[in-house]
């Protein structure tokens, strides 16, 4: 049987094993057929040469991500772990480039090569779709885009909207005004702002009219120029209101639209604004198309595994 160990010199043992040895007993895991044993800073690792070596890669990849970022979480590993060779090559181009400073001064940028991809390819063209499951930093990134075009000033002004579809609630029977009727379909992006922008900041740009969160309805007429502007849960229009809202776009604009196909709110018979104009606008040029997968999940772990089993019953169907 042959052996490899490996010494850990310039990280911390006991935070990059995590609690418990964590990421120790994932690395067992994915590598059923060796023995490892973690002591002290050693890692001592048995079984055939083949899977020795392709121990050591994985494992050098987790050492360099955890001298970059200081952080090591599951998310990671697994990406690590479960990557081909060329996604593998494609992650260490996942830009370090910060998109902006947020409150008490944390670090947002692209966290997954995909949402790297979102980055650039807003760079390159004035409308960008950003597709994927839940979890996956669609919403999250595009409204970090918007905001460092506001601070920059490449935009005067931020438009954040979503289809108020009736997921098996009812709005005519819930309590308040329009706007208290409305807020609970808005939340995930005043969450987002939230992380970017100071709280006076916020109050004062949203009074002001600098940050609009409105509901989709409210953009018919409008022409919407030097302005970012994000259609959230985009599944859930109709073609009438994708239409709509994408001829809004007035000069100096920039529009990101994010939504997942397979959380559609419509009743039935009615196609998704969304997945009609995935069709119909894939060739257009200046528009970019990005697709997220379940890759690049950033929240709580389960989410991940959700995402897995749901997608067994639903190819069932």
């Amino acid at each position: 049987m042959n052996e490899l160990i490996i010494e850990l010199t310039e990280i911390s043992p006991r935070e990059f094993f995590g609690q418990q040895n964590e990421n120790i007993d994932l690395l067992k895991k994915y590598f059923p057929k060796l023995k490892i044993v973690a002591r002290g800073s050693k890692v001592k690792v048995y079984g055939d040469e083949d899977l020795l070596e392709e121990f050591d890669r994985r494992f050098e990849k987790m050492t360099a991500h955890f001298a970059k970022y200081n952080k090591l979480d599951e998310n990671v590993i697994e990406r690590i772990l479960a990557s081909n060779g060329q996604e593998e090559m494609e992650t260490s181009q996942i830009s370090t480039d910060v998109l902006l400073h947020g409150v008490s001064g944390r670090l947002i940028k692209a966290q997954t090569l995909n949402q790297q991809k979102l980055v650039d390819s807003s760079k390159q063209n004035d409308m960008v779709f950003a597709v994927g499951p839940a979890g996956t930093g669609k919403t999250y990134t595009g409204v970090a885009l918007a905001v460092k075009a506001l601070k920059e000033k490449q935009v005067k002004r931020i438009i954040l909207t979503r289809p108020a579809v009736e997921a098996g609630e009812n709005l005519g029977f819930l309590p308040g005004d329009l706007k208290e009727k409305l807020d609970p379909y808005m939340q995930p992006l005043y969450d987002a702002l939230r992380d970017m922008i100071p709280p006076e900041k916020l109050a004062h740009f949203i009074e002001n009219g600098t940050i609009q969160i409105a509901p989709l309805a409210f953009m018919r007429g409008r022409t919407l120029d030097n302005a970012f502007v994000i259609l959230d849960e985009a599944q859930n229009t109709t073609h009438a209101q994708m239409k709509m809202f994408l001829t809004r776009m007035g000069k100096n604009a920039k529009f990101i639209i994010t939504g997942d196909p397979g959380q559609i709110d419509l009743p039935r018979r009615i196609i998704s604004g969304l997945k009609e104009a995935l069709l119909v606008l894939k060739n257009v040029e200046g528009i970019g198309i990005i697709y997220l997968d379940d890759k690049d999940v950033i929240r709580h772990r389960l989410v991940k595994k959700v995402i897995d089993a749901y997608k067994d019953i639903e190819h069932q169907n």
